[in-house]
């Protein structure tokens, strides 16, 4: 079992940077991927990026590359968000998950989610 907390989140001016945590505790051997998503007020959730646990390989959504980065911590139970050059449309709610066996997985195959975080920017 793994649990997930997000923070970071909050209000940031439009261009400005934002930095997400999310931290894993539990059982880290079933952590095989984990990914960054996010929910905007009335919309479908979509993923940012996603990156392999023990490898750091790293998959970015079309829109987010170049403004977001994903990472992990160097101890490996921390995934971090980095996003700047921030727009009014990226305010939503921010999740991590992790999925336990998939390489690249659909949102379906994610098994473990965190509660979310918000984050607003302001134009």
């Amino acid at each position: 079992q793994v649990q997930l907390v997000e923070s970071g989140g909050g209000s940031v001016q439009a261009g400005g940077s934002l930095r997400l945590s999310c931290a894993a505790s539990g059982c880290m051997s079933e952590i095989y991927t984990a990914g960054w998503f996010r929910q905007a007020l009335g919309k479908e959730r979509e993923c940012v990026a996603r990156i392999n646990w023990n490898g750091g390989y790293t998959y970015y959504e079309r829109p987010a590359k170049g403004r977001f980065t994903i990472s992990r911590a160097n101890d490996k139970n921390t995934v971090y968000l980095q996003m700047s050059s921030l727009k009014p449309a990226a305010t939503a709610v921010y999740s991590c998950a992790v999925s336990r066996y998939s390489f690249r997985p659909q949102s379906s195959e994610y098994d473990y989610w965190g509660q979310g975080a918000q984050v607003t920017v302001s134009s």
